[in-house]
């Protein structure tokens, strides 16, 4: 009976395993990435089934299933995607990469790789982390975030450049900016504002942060020699957004704040406090002389009008008000605000991505803002299994009302708060604004002046892949544009200010800079076993040309007109013309022996048209090796070692950061000789000028630890700068005071950490804390010489270049401080110690120690959540630099500049006054002093600035459900809330510019901000 009943038994698991394989079928299919290219070893697995396969070498998969189950792809480094399986038996599929996972899979450009499969020094920030910084300009919110990688804001006026520097200063005389690839194209990125004494304005701030998914910032050669001689310093890869496969869906954001200067930076001198030192200035300098006390200082004044002006008289005389021109001149709380809206969706056979966005922010000084409305959409239509194409499309106009900064420009309002004298009041007494002010008043200025920039940029990027015949080997073929157009305008009222002398100024040019990229690759994977090779060979051809038109005229007949055609008398008409180019071949493998040893070669010859046709072409390349010890055998059962890799690199990048056509000589042709059109030499030219060359060893740990919890990267470089394009003085008798050679070394070693470590990892509470430091020790090693055989050195008033030093090390003479009896200021004879001199001309110059350059930069950043809600925190610490004050001897110094003439900074009421006292201030006089750049005002650089600190809610499920929403977010976002510095003798604002010089320039901003963001 038994038997009988387990014969029945099995009869009946038979008929119902036939039942179910009827229903079943052969599921077949290719998975490809978004180049089109097929992916090896993707997993396809049945939900909620133990059934499973891989992909193979042709991205091919079979596998059973039944209608409406899902099949669920994945593969490290890219979003899990899930198809319903329909009628069709055929199923194709583009993976994508993972946002959330950019971590595993590097971006380069060019290529991309696995973590695993790198031996260079490469970091990558996604969209997460870069928009947890609201600045116009992307490269801003690198800040912190990137050992090695040290920026800079030239200014808080919105829109403005940023000095970058990868691992410290790589040339001398040639450009030291990094390189800029946008979805693997190269492109140009400088100042494009059409004014060199207004504020800058980026080419980077017409992208929106937003529709950027990734950013990676290449550091070593193993890195960054796919891209020649346009590598050394080193290239930041930015990635935009693509679309998914799946459901259409919306995400949507808005933000409003307000900003302020980030540090209060300088006081100036009430006044009262002016006048009050103003006497005494007139003790100290002629009491004794004209034999009166110091109390009858103002009475010697009185007395003595004709040489001193009446401005504290008729100050005295209207009641002594005291004007606060700080406060007249600054936007308090300007307002700032942002709103997004982007659509991403896609099919089986194409996936797209498109947004809108504007972005508004006003400066922190008057008369000053900025606007910005952009569009993008991306493509990618897969037209069949072989053939497949993508575009990405962006469009911005941007909008800079700027101001005049960067020097002491008496029309500026940023520099009128340290120049004009408190003595003269804003307003009349009917309100209307005073123009009866020794300077412009800014008022009026930011009224009746206009400096405006407007860039427009189109950014088109079109590429199409088809798989050939041969097995794993596509050809794809890209073509981009990327078009600017700038358009400037400034005037001058006729009133009062720069315009004045001319009853009114205006100029105006049109910009237009067009650049083309045209590259042809071809790509191979190849795995057999435990070994795989991929290579990469590309061709490429890019084409720069710029057009500028631009005129300028004199004496407008009435107010309101500010065009050219209202200008009586036209006093410039210039154009120029200016392209160049740039071609490549480069070749790039990969072999991977079992996941676990792996080897990198790139090679590239690139020909650029600033050399000479026989100096045109240079070689460049790296070769780089890892091993990935934690696929090693003997560390198995270290189930805690995660990744252990050591690396190692070295390569050879070049730089060609030069103006165009050095190599020749030139004649000028913008004058005349008796009206007649004349040429005149204007250029001595170098027809051996070639690549400046950087060589580059660079060695390396990565590791992650317990389960991940704990990861991070140490690494050495040692960089050497060889043939430096550097711009050598020449003997005044050639007609030409210099030329540029290929002459000259300079190094940079370095050591690099980052660290993250998760302290709490749950399902309700996580806490992250991580970090990076670097250090950077540069030295110049070889210069020209003369004819004597002596080094040329390079010296400016305050810097030198000089063998054994620093590129730009401070050298001037050396303060010893104020005499005690005297009060007067003193310098060290020989430059260093010993004996002083009250001769400022008879002080020797002397090394300082460092220069403008950080030698040591660090970042911190923490994260907490809990239940939907966290809080993001952020900070930089730049130290190992000096720091000078540009205009201390209009401002800063005790002498009729501050107390007559302009405008002093308060901290010189801590003066000398009686013999005996230690001050760092001189006794106040009334003279007009020369220009003494030395030590005095040479300050330590560090600091630290809490950079981002953001506290937010994400909206639980059930508030979603309620909503209708996938998800949403609520935060207030607070920027450079804090700065420490060091040096309490600094009182501007210590983030400056790579020159190192404080300026009359808009100071970084303190923001407050607070956003909402939804997805649905």
């Amino acid at each position: 009976m038994e038997r009988k009943l387990n014969g029945i038994f099995t009869l009946l698991l038979v008929v119902l395993a036939q039942l179910t394989f009827a229903q079943q079928k052969a599921v077949s299919g290719t998975v490809t990435d978004e180049e089109g290219l097929p992916m090896v070893g993707v997993t396809v697995q049945v939900q909620g089934t133990n059934s499973g396969t891989l992909t193979d070498f042709d991205g091919n998969f079979t596998i059973q299933a039944s209608k409406e189950q899902i099949l669920i792809f994945k593969y490290v480094g890219f979003a899990m995607q899930q198809i319903t399986v329909g009628n069709s038996s055929n199923v194709n599929v583009t993976m994508l990469v993972d946002t959330a996972a950019l971590e595993e899979v590097i971006i380069m450009g060019y290529i991309s790789k696995r973590k695993d499969d790198m031996t260079g020094s490469a970091v990558q920030l996604g969209s997460e982390v870069l928009r947890q910084t609201t600045t116009v300009s992307v490269d801003q919110a690198l800040q912190g975030k990137v050992a090695g990688l040290n920026v800079s804001t030239t200014s808080g006026t919105p829109g403005a450049t940023a000095d970058i520097r990868i691992r410290g200063r790589s040339s001398i005389t040639a450009g030291n900016s990094p390189l800029y690839v946008i979805d693997g194209v190269p492109i140009t990125n400088e100042n494009v504002s059409g004014s060199a004494s207004g504020s800058s304005l980026s080419a980077l701030a017409s992208l929106n942060t937003n529709d950027i998914s990734s950013i990676t910032v290449l550091k070593d050669a193993s890195s960054t020699a796919a891209y020649g001689a346009r590598g050394a310093n080193g290239v930041i890869v930015i990635t935009t957004k693509n679309g998914a496969a799946g459901k259409t869906t919306y995400n949507a954001s808005s933000s409003f704040g307000y900003s302020n200067d980030a540090i209060k930076g300088p006081q100036v001198l009430t006044a009262a406090e002016r006048e009050m030192l103003f006497y005494e200035s007139l003790y100290n300098s002629y009491g004794a002389s004209n034999g009166f006390t110091k109390g009858d200082a103002k009475q010697f004044y009185l007395n003595n009008l004709n040489s001193f002006g009446n401005d504290y008289v008729v100050w005295n005389e209207a009641g002594r008000p005291e004007a606060n021109w700080a406060k007249v001149i600054t936007n308090s709380n300007a307002p700032i605000q942002e709103h997004n809206l982007s659509v991403t969706g896609g099919g089986e056979d194409h996936n797209f991505y498109a947004s809108v966005g504007y972005f508004d922010q006003e400066a922190t000084v008057i008369g000053s803002d900025f606007q910005r409305v952009s569009g993008s959409l991306n493509l990618t239509k897969k037209f069949n299994e072989k053939l497949s194409f993508s575009t990405s499309n962006t469009a911005s106009h941007s909008y800079q009302d700027g101001t005049l900064e960067g020097s002491a420009y008496f029309s500026s309002p940023r520099a009128v708060k340290f120049f004009m004298p408190p003595t003269y009041e804003p307003y009349n007494k009917d309100g209307s604004i005073n123009l009866n002010t020794n300077l412009p008043n800014p008022l009026w200025v930011a009224e009746n002046d206009i400096d405006i920039n407007r860039l427009t940029r189109i950014l088109s990027n079109n590429s199409i892949t088809w798989q050939t015949p041969v097995e794993n080997l596509s050809f794809s073929s890209r073509a981009s544009i990327d078009y600017r157009i700038t358009n400037y305008k400034r005037y001058r009222n006729r009133i009062s200010g720069d315009g004045a002398g001319t009853n009114g100024y205006g100029y105006q040019s049109h910009n237009s800079s067009t650049s083309y990229v045209f590259q042809n690759r071809l790509d191979y994977k190849w795995l057999t076993g435990p070994h795989s090779l991929d290579f990469t060979v590309l061709q490429e051809y890019q084409k720069n040309r710029r057009y500028l038109l631009e005129a300028d005229g004199e004496e407008f007949g009435t107010d309101g007109l500010s065009n050219l055609a209202s200008a009586g008398s036209p006093t410039l008409a210039s154009s120029q013309f200016t392209d160049w180019s740039v071609a490549s071949y480069m070749g790039t493998a990969s072999y991977s022996f079992d996941n676990t040893y792996v080897l990198n070669g790139t090679y590239r010859r690139e020909g650029n048209s600033r050399f000479s046709p026989e100096n045109r072409w240079g070689d460049f390349y790296s070769v780089g090796a890892a091993w990935n010890l934690h696929r090693a055998a003997f560390l198995e059962d270290y189930t805690n070692v995660n990744m252990l890799k050591l690396r190692a690199s070295y390569g050879v990048t070049g730089n060609a950061n030069i103006d165009l056509n050095k190599y020749q000589v030139l004649f000028g042709y913008s004058t005349n000789y008796g009206g007649t059109a004349a040429a005149f030499p204007s250029q001595y030219g170098n027809s051996d000028l070639t690549w400046e060359t950087s060589h580059t060893l660079d060695l390396g740990i990565d590791f992650a630890f317990l389960e991940n919890r704990l990861d991070g990267s140490i690494a050495y470089y040692s960089r050497e700068s060889k043939n430096l394009l550097l711009d050598v003085p020449l003997s005044f008798t050639t007609g030409f005071n210099q030329q540029t050679r290929n002459i000259g070394r300079m190094s940079n070693k370095g050591f690099e950490a980052e660290l993250s470590y998760a302290i709490v990892r749950s399902e309700g509470f996580n806490l992250t804390l991580g970090g990076n430091i670097a250090v950077n020790k540069n030295e110049v090693l070889e210069l020209a010489k003369d004819a004597a055989g002596k080094d040329i050195t390079i010296t400016t008033v305050t810097q030198r270049v000089e063998v054994g030093e620093p590129a730009y090390a401070w050298y001037m003479p050396t303060w010893s401080g104020v005499n005690p009896n005297t009060g007067v200021d003193e310098w060290y004879l020989n430059g260093k110690d010993g004996e002083t001199t009250t001769n400022f001309n008879q002080a020797a110059k002397a090394f300082q120690g460092g220069s403008a350059l950080p030698e040591v930069t660090a970042g911190l950043n923490f994260h907490v959540d809990y239940k939907g809600f966290f809080i993001d925190a952020s900070g930089f610490y730049q130290g190992g630099h000096k720091v000078y004050e540009s205009w201390h001897l209009y401002t800063h110094q005790g002498n009729a500049y501050s107390l007559n003439l302009y405008q002093g900074i308060n901290t010189v009421l801590d003066r000398w006054q009686n013999p005996g006292d230690v001050t760092r201030y001189a006794k106040v006089q009334n003279s007009y002093e020369p220009w003494r750049y030395n030590s005095k005002f040479l300050f330590d650089g560090a600091f630290a600035r809490l950079r981002n600190l953001t506290f937010g809610y994400d909206f639980s499920d059930q508030i979603n459900k309620a909503a209708g929403i996938n998800n949403g977010r609520i935060y207030i976002r607070g920027t450079n809330l804090l700065t420490w510095v060091k040096d309490d003798n600094l009182v501007w604002d210590p983030e400056v510019n790579a020159s190192g010089f404080t300026d009359m320039f808009t100071p970084p901003t303190k923001s407050v901000i607070l956003g909402v963001n939804f997805n649905f």
